[in-house]
């Protein structure tokens, strides 16, 4: 029963994705002011698929130690499932992306649309550039920035290793570090289709400590992830974190 009704999800998630996308040219040609809250639309509705086909139900701790303005959320990767939670648990969400993601049909061009940001992991000094100008159009927006410091999916429990992009936002913009664990991983694997029933946990920490340099910042996302997992009943990473 499991494996059939996550293919009727993943039937219903790709034919509401093609539906929404092609109207989504009618909100490409009216501009920016409608496709965050479309986004937001079919995000919740993807959700409310998972929650009533696959029985996987969403809950979500610490949100008082949000700010009300812009901040960076330093979140766990484990699943396909991070790219669509935030977009209905914080106002004006704005992720950071691999720009590959644009690139997909119907989709990509609404992810630049309602202010995503795309970065080209290639691009060396000049993408580096790019971010941070991107990073400060959604701070003097108010949005809250969410990042993935692993870069990658990984699987519940693994060993952590952060990318420095995180730090360098931190440095440049001074907004907030929210820290974030998940178990995602455990109800819907970084590749598997097949989706298992249950409760997916999302937990915010409390902001880490202002201007924090990158060899202090990267170890203490980490730290905050491990805390965070062991008095949550999350899975625990399995070793220190490490920059890559």
């Amino acid at each position: 029963m499991t494996v059939l009704r996550a293919f009727v999800f993943n039937l219903y998630f790709v034919v509401l994705t093609l539906m929404m996308g092609i109207a989504a040219f009618a909100i490409r040609l009216c501009g920016r002011k409608y496709a965050l809250a479309y986004a937001k639309l079919w995000t919740g509705l993807t959700l409310r698929g998972l929650e009533r086909i696959c029985r996987i139900d969403i809950q979500v701790s610490g949100l008082e130690h949000l700010p009300p303005g812009p901040c960076l959320l330093a979140c766990q990767h484990q699943s396909m499932f991070d790219t669509f939670a935030w977009m209905n648990i914080v106002p004006l969400p704005t992720y950071v992306m691999k720009r590959e993601l644009e690139r997909i049909p119907l989709v990509g061009p609404m992810l630049r649309l309602t202010g995503m940001i795309g970065v080209d992991r290639d691009g060396g000094a000049r993408a580096l550039r790019a971010l941070l100008a991107d990073a400060d159009r959604a701070a003097k927006e108010g949005r809250q920035i969410i990042i993935f410091p692993e870069g990658t999916r990984t699987p519940p429990g693994a060993a952590i290793k952060l990318q420095p992009g995180i730090a360098a936002l931190s440095a440049h913009t001074g907004l907030p570090v929210i820290p974030v664990a998940t178990d995602a991983g455990l109800h819907w694997g970084p590749k598997a289709l097949a989706k298992t029933p249950g409760t997916i946990h999302i937990v915010v920490g409390k902001p880490l400590p202002a201007g924090l340099k990158r060899a202090q910042l990267l170890p203490a996302i980490g730290s905050a992830w491990q805390d965070l997992c062991t008095h949550n009943g999350l899975p625990v990473p399995s070793a220190p974190p490490t920059s890559a």
